[in-house]
């Protein structure tokens, strides 16, 4: 999707504007030392086990309802538990009136696992549904139909380890307590600073995060090519036992 050079002057100015803040930024999404490796968790619903086409498996009522009616693809995001950093990431595409499974992915949350009131500096990611508008990185991606910032301010901080060097080449903002229409990098929470923030989608460096979704590059840059402002896209995400209520 194309943009005009006004917008890109726009949003790359934002961008510079805002880089005094990253450390704040990111930390909601930053990999700490000492976080340990868990196994991915098993595939997005129970494909021996049949289920309607017009619901999106493992997602009960409580958050199936708050799914967009507009929305025709969901990133449903299946925490192994309420405790877990591991997760397993797929996409389903809404065709007439059901849900089409496809790519699917492992990959990592809060490395302290999921809560339903996240705060910052829990190291947990939010339970819920919210929709995906904004997305950006250190890298260029000329395929992107989001509207994507590039920018040398999404680089992590050199202290962090080195296997996080390259979690923000490309993000995709998940819509948590952030104003829509934005680059990811704006430092606004809409809630208050003590709700936490900047929580992203990125990609994976083998262990949890601070709160951000986590996937291997194949699988963001896949998201990028895929993800459709005209689909209102958004994502579902939590531990599967919160998920199904």
């Amino acid at each position: 999707m194309g943009r005009s050079s006004g917008e890109r002057a726009a949003r790359a100015a934002l961008a510079g504007s805002v880089a005094v803040a990253l450390a704040v930024t990111l930390a909601a999404c930053g990999g700490g030392a000492g976080a340990a490796k868990e196994p991915g968790g098993k595939p997005g619903g129970d494909a021996a086990r049949k289920t309607d086409p017009t619901r999106i498996p493992g997602v009960g009522d409580a958050l199936h309802k708050r799914i967009p009616g507009k929305s025709r693809q969901v990133v449903a995001v299946y925490g192994k538990g309420k405790d877990s950093a591991a997760a397993t990431v797929r996409l389903f595409t809404k065709k007439g009136e059901k849900w089409t499974p496809g790519r699917t992915w492992k990959g990592h949350n809060g490395r302290k696992g999921w809560t339903r009131d996240h705060h910052e500096g829990d190291k947990r990611s939010p339970i819920g549904v919210f929709t995906l508008t904004d997305a950006g990185g250190v890298r260029s991606a000329p395929d992107a139909k989001l509207p994507y910032t590039a920018s040398a301010a999404f680089a992590p901080p050199t202290y962090w380890p080195k296997k996080t060097r390259h979690d923000f080449d490309h993000v995709i903002a998940i819509d948590y307590n952030r104003n829509k229409g934005t680059s990811p990098l704006d430092p606004a929470r809409p809630d208050g600073e003590a709700k936490g923030g900047s929580i992203w989608l990125h990609l994976d460096h083998g262990s949890g995060t601070s709160g951000c979704v986590s996937i291997p590059r194949a699988g963001m840059e896949y998201l990028l090519r895929t993800l459709d402002p005209d689909e209102h896209p958004a994502v579902v995400m939590g531990d599967r036992a919160a998920l199904a209520r």
